[in-house]
């Protein structure tokens, strides 16, 4: 079962992303074109309605996700897994920059075979193929990041939503201090203009 808080048209598709706090994965779908809305929020865990403490806290087994909602004629599903690797550290089995613990570790959630099975080959091309998914020295990456059936996703609080934008300074402030651009930079290279 999936709860989404708006009514998807027939032609979006769904997708889920936990790469850490969801504030700079919402960010960054959010500016992708074709991407028709996020919603920061919760799943993975057992406790029903969980709240960001208690997530932050690992108090509930969950995990900080962003469902996506998609016009898969303007963006593809895979279009969106090549952004999501770059936006995250798929090496750490931690978590993500500065928050660690299960709740902040990478996953892909999906929906039905076709997104589990080009997650999977996503992922697989990542680990083996260094000309398409390498880190900046040509390393071969070990990729931590879960794939697994996407379950009831919980929208989080209205505060969370967008909170780049409704914070910006304590959002940069956040970003800068778990040097998130310095950590993606040194995995990926630098980002194309």
């Amino acid at each position: 079962m999936i709860l989404i808080p708006c009514a998807a048209r027939a032609a979006d598709q769904t997708a889920l992303f936990a790469g850490g706090n969801f504030w700079a994965l919402q960010a960054m779908f959010d500016s992708l074109p074709g991407v028709e809305r996020t919603v920061a929020g919760y799943t993975g865990g057992t406790e029903a309605n969980p709240h960001y403490a208690d997530v932050a806290h690992g108090r509930t087994g969950h995990r900080f996700v962003v469902l996506v909602i998609f016009n898969d004629a303007a963006v593809s599903y895979e279009q969106l897994l090549h952004a999501y690797w770059r936006a995250i550290d798929p090496t750490d089995s931690r978590g993500q920059f500065c928050d660690h613990g299960a709740q902040y570790t990478s996953a892909i959630y999906t929906y039905g075979a076709a997104q589990a099975q080009a997650a999977a080959d996503a992922r697989m091309l990542m680990e083996t193929d260094n000309t398409a998914f390498s880190d900046a020295n040509g390393n071969d990456i070990h990729v931590a990041t879960a794939i697994l059936p996407a379950g009831i996703f919980y929208p989080a609080e209205i505060g969370q939503q967008r909170y780049y934008e409704k914070n910006p300074l304590r959002y940069w402030l956040y970003n800068k201090l778990c040097r998130r651009a310095a950590r993606l930079q040194s995995i990926w290279g630098k980002p194309s203009p």
